[in-house]
């Protein structure tokens, strides 16, 4: 008996036999000789023989291996190339935007740009710094009003709201974070002609209208940090005899303050770039002004489309001072990234 068992055929859920290392490699190879011919007759073209290049490829890995290691394995090759090509594609417009706004930007990447303002400018040279200085002090304005807001609303949804009130904020912070940034200029417009009258334009109405974008994204970011934040260490604190705002300051933010700083500083990110809120607020000038409560203030956003919209003679010159400031703001975008990284890393809880 013992020997027919030993003897019986084992049954596996695939095949044993597996592709050389080198294979997908040299699937690739063929499936990139292959279209390359192919599209030599049709008409050649770059896109063309990468998606060409692509089907081929996974038509040939995917058939070679089902003959060779089965159909799970297949399935299995299948989906992986799947998702590699996925992300491959997904990579293609994040690295041509970041291509192009460096190739063209960097040709007015030079001090001046960065120490002279447009004032008094026609033509080539001029600057960014009256815009500069304009986008940081707004942005500036904007998170010393929406952090406290947002924050503060988000630890009483998740620690004390409860019934009608705490469901119509929630509603309303959902509909807040849909709203067009356009609406939000507008309403900041609205705010400050019944106060100032028709001809207002102000730094801080373009702080105001940013706060009504960034303060349900620092709510709704901060809210789910909070949630994360064991119910075990709320229950530990009160079970010393903690009072409840205590718990919520010394416990529940200092445990989450990491993923809070790290939703803020993304919110910061994400208004930082807003053009249309500002247009209708902040309005366009090609001076410096540093004072936020006394007439219009330039910003990048705003000095990028005026460049593009309403080129000077020569053209070209406007063109690569529009270029230049979107890759200063796309610079400090990514500042604010690496910012909120180290936040993270320098505030998260250590293990050991």
């Amino acid at each position: 008996m013992s020997q027919q068992t030993a003897q019986r055929p084992s049954i596996g859920l695939g095949s044993s036999r597996h592709l050389p290392s080198w294979a997908p490699y040299a699937a690739l190879g063929v499936a990139a000789a292959f279209s390359a011919a192919v599209l030599a007759l049709a008409g050649f073209s770059v896109a063309g023989w990468l998606v060409l290049t692509a089907v081929v490829f996974m038509i040939v890995l995917v058939v070679t291996s089902r003959a060779v290691e089965g159909p799970r394995k297949a399935v299995d090759r299948f989906v992986t190339t799947l998702v590699v090509g996925s992300f491959l594609v997904a990579l293609v417009p994040l690295i041509s935007v970041a291509f192009t706004v460096i190739s063209r930007g960097a040709a007015r990447f030079d001090s001046e740009f960065f120490t002279f303002s447009m004032r008094g400018v026609v033509g080539e040279g001029g600057g960014a710094y009256h815009a500069i200085m304009g986008t940081l002090i707004i942005t500036a304005i904007t998170t010393a009003i929406s952090v406290p807001i947002g924050i503060l609303t988000a630890v009483y949804l998740v620690e004390y709201g409860r019934g009608a009130i705490a469901r119509t904020i929630t509603f309303l912070v959902d509909v807040m974070t849909g709203i067009p940034s356009i609406v939000a200029g507008l309403f900041a417009v609205a705010l400050f002609i019944l106060i100032l009258g028709p001809s207002a334009r102000l730094g801080v109405m373009g702080s105001v209208a940013l706060c009504v974008l960034m303060i349900p994204v620092v709510v709704r970011s901060t809210e789910e940090i909070l949630r994360l934040v064991p119910h075990e260490l709320r229950e530990a604190s009160y079970a010393l005899g903690v009072p409840k705002w205590r718990t919520v300051v010394k416990v529940v933010l200092r445990t989450s303050v990491a993923g809070i700083a790290t939703g803020v500083t993304l919110a910061i990110a994400r208004v930082i770039g807003e053009t249309a809120p500002l247009l209708v607020t902040v309005g366009l000038t090609t001076a410096v002004n540093l004072n936020p409560f006394d007439g219009r203030m330039a910003t990048l956003p705003t000095f990028a489309w005026f460049s593009y919209a309403a080129p000077t003679l020569p053209v070209q010159a406007s063109l690569d001072r529009a270029w230049t400031a979107a890759l200063v703001l796309v610079i400090l975008v990514m500042l604010f990234n690496l910012i909120a990284r180290i936040v993270s890393r320098a505030f998260s809880p250590k293990t050991r």
